[in-house]
């Protein structure tokens, strides 16, 4: 049976590395998206294409359905996509064993390097298509809080948080006054999450640090004015800079902006936060870079 389905990107705004520990966070669903379509044709293999934000081929293999096996283009990639069907098959035996094969084409509109959620969507994307939990296929391949998934199946902003081990996403208003003057700027460099989550589960992370970035995140979502706003980023990233012993963002690099920044995800890649004037493009294009977006572009 044929399917179509498209999953939006992530953005985790408040609580990052503490919200795998069972912090409160806030996180929005970006216009960012990955779709994927199936076509069933009954050969009895999996042809599957992907393709970037350029329309570009990025990756292109061919799995025998009866066990999985990569019959074209083995490589880090298919062997990846491999690992998530397989998983996909494992908590549904049915998944891909009716229709008898066909072909995958799926498409980014937003680029791979940005980490707004190119194996999430996927991950969103595959589980609607197998009828499975998407946090179970996610947990079968990858480490993380979840809250990404939780962005993939939202519509509006979310209060994220894990209950023993239980995602419990909240729908929540985050659309302020003061939206104008909040911009997401990409730092040009990939992080990969799944290392910097490792290090961080080899801190002891008290229960009084957990509730003061719960209690952060809530101060965030209501912020009224935008100086409450840079108040919130200031203490939130003194917490996190004095946990992992990393200098903020804002002091290494952007000393000079008449705002507060904030580093969103895995510290020292992706995309920042910054909260400041109006024209603050302008400035993170003289400083070089050159992908940034005010909060109704992302959002």
């Amino acid at each position: 049976m044929d399917f179509k389905i498209s999953s939006p990107g992530k953005l985790l705004i408040t609580s990052e590395y503490y919200v795998t520990k069972g912090a409160l966070a806030l996180a929005i669903p970006t216009k960012f998206r990955q779709s994927l379509e199936f076509k069933c044709d009954n050969s009895n293999k999996l042809k599957w294409k992907s393709f970037d934000e350029n329309n570009e081929l990025w990756i292109n293999c061919e799995f025998e359905l009866s066990s999985f096996e990569i019959k074209k283009n083995k490589n880090k990639f298919s062997k990846t996509l491999q690992s998530i069907l397989i998983s996909a098959n494992k908590i549904n035996p049915m998944f891909l064993k009716n229709n008898c094969g066909g072909s995958v084409s799926t498409h980014l509109n937003f680029s791979k390097k940005w980490g707004l959620g190119t194996s999430s969507t996927l991950i969103n994307n595959i589980s609607k298509w197998a009828n499975i939990d998407p946090y179970e296929l996610l947990w079968s391949n990858y480490k993380g809080s979840g809250y990404d998934i939780a962005c993939a199946l939202a519509k509006t902003p979310i209060l994220y948080k894990l209950e023993d081990s239980i995602p419990i996403a909240k729908s929540v208003q985050f659309n302020p006054d003061y939206t104008k003057n909040i911009f997401f700027v990409y730092l040009n460099k990939k992080q990969d999450s799944n290392k910097e989550i490792d290090k961080f589960f080899e801190m002891k992370i008290s229960d009084l640090k957990i509730k003061k970035l719960s209690d952060l995140t809530l101060e965030f979502v209501n912020s009224k004015t935008l100086l409450d706003l840079q108040n919130c980023i200031k203490k939130h990233e003194n917490i996190i800079s004095e946990t992992l012993k990393t200098i903020p963002v804002k002091n290494k690099y952007f000393n000079d902006y008449k705002g507060e920044i904030k580093s969103l995800g895995a510290w020292g890649g992706d995309f920042i936060l910054a909260a400041g004037p109006i024209n603050s493009k302008k400035y993170f294009y003289e400083k070089g870079y050159k992908t940034v977006f005010n909060f109704k572009e992302i959002f």
